[in-house]
């Protein structure tokens, strides 16, 4: 069952969301002596385990750099539909811009949103646009190796060695996704973007003062408050399946403002393409997958159904 397809009152509910604080983690503590470190692995892995998101301060990514990269968002989706939608827009394959959801099979499939999203190997290829360019390569330099220790960390606690990751995993083999969620003149009746989980190790996201991000806790949407200092992380559905569910990747979506914009940016620290992803435990709930399989089965899944379904297609 889809995400979707498991939230019968998708438009209905959007407004009765409780606001409640997600696990907030200083990462200034993996540098301090011994305890403090082991303590602030163990709530990053609590949190994992029991929310698959939480948010960090003093991860490293600075304000500036932060900023810079919102300057430039806000200035490429200024460009003109009829310009963003060609096909060679920034010099980038097709399907790098997105709007709205072309896989929609009904009206509560389609989003009010617009997005970029880009392979970061397809970078270097931005050479028109050298003010996005540089801002996304100056953000794509910190938030790599802070991907990259998290992950150290959820993985060190499974006994999985970090030269699994190292050896499926960098810059060339993630993505990025810049998104604007325009004001909506019906934000009761239509949503920003749907409910889903990631494809992905791990996500780290960076939000406006806006808000809109939801997750689901306990059977319930719970609405993240913004906080200005904070990245967020959270667990996608290939640490789901390589920790044999004890990492969760939890459902998330983001709900339409009526007068004002909202932007994110999301950075998706992912495989190759034919990286296998195996449980690490016995007995195994998911069989053995390369991440191109799963791929695969989330474009059936779109063109059929027009909803991701995601890692549960591969529970034996």
């Amino acid at each position: 069952m889809s995400l979707l397809q498991g939230t019968n009152d998708l438009i209905s509910d959007l407004s009765d969301v409780e606001k409640r604080e997600i696990p907030l983690i200083d990462l200034k503590r993996l540098k301090l002596d011994q305890l403090e470190r082991e303590e602030c692995m163990k709530e990053i892995t609590e949190a994992a385990r029991k929310w698959g998101f939480f948010q960090v301060v003093n991860h490293g990514v600075s304000q500036e750099v932060l900023k810079n990269m919102q300057f430039e968002e806000k200035e490429v989706f200024r460009t003109p539909f009829g310009i963003k939608s060609q096909e060679n827009f920034l010099n980038l394959p097709s399907r790098t811009y997105r709007w709205g959801n072309a896989s929609a099979i009904n009206p509560k499939q389609l989003m009010w949103s617009e997005a970029l999203h880009i392979f970061l190997p397809d970078i270097e290829k931005m050479d028109q646009h050298k003010s996005l360019r540089s801002s996304i390569e100056s953000f794509v330099k910190v938030v790599t190796p802070l991907a990259e220790n998290l992950v150290q960390i959820l993985a060190q606690e499974l006994n999985i060695n970090f030269s699994y990751f190292q050896q499926n995993c960098s810059a060339n083999t993630s993505y990025l996704r810049l998104n604007r969620y325009p004001p909506c003149p019906f934000p009761s009746k239509v949503i920003g973007l749907l409910p889903h989980a990631d494809t992905s190790f791990i996500t780290i996201v960076h939000q406006d003062h806006i808000g809109g991000l939801q997750l689901m806790k306990d059977g319930k949407w719970i609405s993240v408050k913004p906080n200005s200092e904070a990245l967020i992380v959270n667990v996608g559905d290939l640490f789901q399946a390589l920790s044999n569910g004890l990492y969760t990747s939890v459902g998330h979506r983001v709900v339409a403002a009526e007068k004002v914009e909202r932007f994110s940016l999301a950075y998706f620290y992912g495989p190759s393409i034919d990286a296998v992803i195996e449980s690490y435990a016995t007995p195994p709930l998911y069989r053995k997958f390369t991440f191109g399989e799963y791929k695969e089965q989330t474009m059936k899944d779109l063109k059929e159904g027009g909803d991701k379904v995601g890692i549960s297609r591969f529970l034996l």
